[in-house]
C-alpha cells in the first residue's frame, strides 16, 4: 500500500465456501447453465461460469453493485431477487434473498480483481507459512482467527509453530505484526510469550513488542519512539480504519502544540509507513498547527531519504 485513500477498502472478514465440487454443481444447476456449455472438470467449469458471470454483471452496473454491497453488508435485502443474479445463481431464491455460495465466489473475485483486497477463506491459512498466515489473519474477528490459528497449528509442534511467528514478525507489514504479537501473547500459551521475550531487546521491533504488551521494563530508546508512533498508526491505516483513529493513536490526548511537537520527532524514524502517517494528518487534522508540522515532517523525511541512500 503506497499511500492513504479515503476510498480504500477496509479489510473484509473471512467467507466460508464449500469446495470446488459443491460449487462446480452449483454453477451446473444455476437456471442460465445452458448458456454456457458446464463441459470439462469442476476447476474448468468453475472457470468459464467465473467469466462468463463478470460478462453479465457488466453489461450492468446496477447488479454489479448490488452483488458487491451484499457482499460486503453481508445481510440479507427485502423483495424479489434480480432475475439475472438467479438465473447466474448468485442468489439464494428465499425472500429476503441472501448471496449464495456461488454469488460470495464470485463477488470476492470481483473485489480482489478491483480493488487488490484478497479476502481470506476460512480454512485456506492451514498450509501457509507465518508471513502469510499473519497477513491473512489480519482481518480475522477474533473467534474465527481461534478457529483459522487451530487449524494452522494441527500438525505443528507448538514451540516451534511460535518460534516461526516471531521470526517474521520484525518484516511483516504493521498489522499483520500486531496480530503476531497478539497470536503470540493470548493463543500460544507459554511458548507465545518466551518466543515475545526473546525479541524483546530487538531494535525497534522489541520496543514495539514492550508497547503492545505493556512490558514497562522495555522502554524505548528515543530514535524508536517515532518507530513505534508510526506503527501503531500504520496498523490502523492498514485496516482501513478512520482517519480520526490514526491521528488519535499518536495524539494521544495531547494539546495542539504538543502534538505538533510529536509529530516533528516522525520524520527521524526510518518507518518505511512514516510518509503514509503523516498525509494523514497533513490531510485530515482539524488544526493547522498540526498539518504544518506534518508537512514540515514529510518534507524532512524526503530529505532524510535522499541523504541514506
Amino acid at each position: 500500500m503506497s499511500s492513504y485513500d479515503d476510498d480504500t477498502l477496509p479489510l473484509q472478514p473471512p467467507i466460508r465456501l464449500p469446495g470446488e465440487s459443491t460449487l462446480a454443481a452449483a454453477v451446473r444447476a444455476a437456471p442460465l447453465a445452458a448458456e454456457l456449455k458446464p463441459e470439462g472438470d469442476d476447476a474448468e467449469v468453475l472457470a468459464a461460469w467465473s467469466g462468463h458471470c463478470r460478462e453479465r454483471l457488466a453489461e450492468d452496473e446496477g447488479l454489479l453493485l448490488e452483488l458487491i454491497r451484499m457482499f460486503l453488508s453481508r445481510e440479507p435485502l427485502k423483495g424479489e431477487a434480480p432475475e439475472t443474479l438467479t438465473g447466474l445463481g448468485l442468489v439464494r431464491h428465499a425472500e429476503p434473498y441472501t448471496l449464495s455460495w456461488l454469488g460470495l465466489w464470485v463477488a470476492r473475485q470481483i473485489i480482489a480483481e478491483t480493488t487488490g483486497q484478497d479476502i481470506p477463506v476460512m480454512g485456506s491459512l492451514a498450509d501457509a507459512d507465518a508471513t502469510a498466515l499473519l497477513h491473512g489473519l489480519r482481518a480475522y474477528p477474533e473467534s474465527e482467527r481461534g478457529e483459522e490459528l487451530a487449524g494452522w497449528l494441527k500438525d505443528r509442534d507448538l514451540a516451534q509453530a511460535a518460534a516461526e511467528i516471531g521470526s517474521v514478525l520484525g518484516t511483516v507489514s504493521p498489522l499483520s505484526r500486531a496480530v503476531g504479537v497478539e497470536v503470540l501473547s493470548a493463543n500460544l500459551g507459554d511458548e507465545g510469550r518466551r518466543a515475545l521475550a526473546r525479541r524483546l531487546e530487538e531494535p525497534k521491533l522489541g520496543a514495539v513488542i514492550a508497547a503492545r504488551t505493556g512490558r514497562d521494563e522495555r522502554q524505548p530508546s528515543p530514535e524508536e519512539i517515532a518507530w513505534v508512533l508510526v506503527d501503531m498508526a500504520a496498523a490502523l491505516l492498514e485496516f482501513g480504519g478512520e482517519t480520526g483513529e490514526v491521528i488519535e493513536s499518536i495524539a494521544l490526548g495531547m494539546d495542539a502544540e504538543e502534538q505538533a511537537g510529536t509529530i516533528a520527532i516522525l520524520a527521524f524514524g526510518d518507518h518505511p509507513w512514516t510518509g503514509q502517517v503523516l498525509r494523514v494528518f497533513i490531510e485530515h487534522h482539524p488544526d493547522e498547527r498540526v498539518s504544518a508540522a506534518a508537512r514540515k515532517a514529510l518534507r524532512r523525511l524526503r530529505g532524510l531519504a535522499d541523504v541514506r541512500g
